[in-house]
């Protein structure tokens, strides 16, 4: 694990493209799983990948919609997965599991932003459930299938600035607000890469930058406007990434020697990110809340008491009965 955030100097930078960081390396004979992989920075993600040689797993909640996106694409797979149900993860996994693959890469990319108060399972709010407790369970369930040397990447965002975890109310019992809940998911796909990569399995948590996708389908035009995202004639404003820009640092972190030695790592713009030293979410950096270790073991006692799952510190499984 990784005890500062500072850059290495690789080279690469925010106008670096997944194919640029993947230049030279051949993933002919590796497997790699990409949820999300099928719209906006994952489908860059999964092409970039494959391009590169590798096969690629892309779970997908709409399985007709990911066939579509993902044709002609060479090596892809498509499985359907609903990360919002726990009984679909684990029906994926063992699906998976039965195929005796294993997997060298792990993106979890798939999201969802500012949408409003939604419940599923057992009452959990949408967005912590969704980006953080679904890939919790999708990494712990898949565990058997990681090759060894395999890496973790969790897709966070900028958006943490906004919020820690709330450990008074994770789900938003007493009030809920769109953007603090997304900002709190953020956060916690920070501290799932810092505590996975703490209990032996190397992850990263990559900063994609910003980027107008499918991902901003909540957030109306008019506000998409005023928060400066976008011009008045509808494009993406200065300083905004294009898709392939946007899925350069997840695949770096995927693939780079450089990041040898410093699992755990809060990445941002192909390259290790600096401690925020301001508010400026296009400027970036990483908070302290996001890769605080006591924050992240925390954060994984709470999601295996919530799951019931814990396939990486020894803990045993619950009856499925339960879950």
């Amino acid at each position: 694990m990784t005890a500062t955030q500072h850059k290495l100097g690789t080279g690469f930078g925010a106008r670096s493209t997944a194919d640029e960081v993947l230049a030279g390396i051949d993933l002919s004979g590796r497997t790699a799983l990409v949820t999300g992989g099928y719209s906006g920075l994952g489908l860059e993600t999964t092409r970039a990948l494959a391009r590169a040689g590798a096969r690629v797993v892309v779970p997908a909640r709409r399985p007709v919609a990911a066939e579509e996106a993902l044709h002609g694409i060479h090596g892809t797979q498509v499985r359907e997965l609903d990360l919002a149900d726990l009984e679909s993860v684990r029906v994926f996994a063992e699906r998976f599991l039965e195929t005796g693959s294993t997997l060298d890469v792990l993106i979890a990319g798939a999201g969802i932003m500012a949408c409003p108060e939604t419940r599923v399972g057992p009452g959990w709010e949408a967005q912590f459930a969704v980006n953080h407790l679904g890939h919790f369970a999708l990494v712990n369930r898949l565990r058997p299938a990681l090759a060894p040397g395999a890496r973790v990447v969790s897709v966070a965002s900028s958006g943490h600035f906004l919020s820690g975890i709330r450990w008074d109310d994770v789900h938003f019992r007493t009030g809920y607000d769109r953007w603090l809940a997304y900002a709190q998911s953020k956060t916690a796909n920070a501290l799932f890469a810092r505590r996975l990569d703490a209990l032996g399995t190397r992850a990263f948590a990559v900063h994609p930058g910003s980027i107008l996708t499918p991902l901003q389908r909540h957030v109306p035009r008019d506000e998409q406007l005023a928060q400066g995202w976008i011009t008045a004639d509808g494009e993406p404003a200065a300083g905004f990434k294009t898709p392939a820009q946007g899925a350069a640092t997840a695949v770096w972190a995927a693939t780079s020697a450089l990041l040898d030695g410093h699992g755990g790592a809060y990445c941002q713009d192909c390259d290790l990110a600096e401690p925020a030293t301001g508010d400026d979410m296009l400027v970036g950096g990483v908070k302290p809340w996001a890769t605080d270790p006591a924050e992240a073991a925390r954060l994984w006692e709470l999601s295996s008491e919530l799951t019931g799952l814990d396939a990486f510190t020894g803990a045993p499984e619950p009856a499925r009965s339960g879950r």
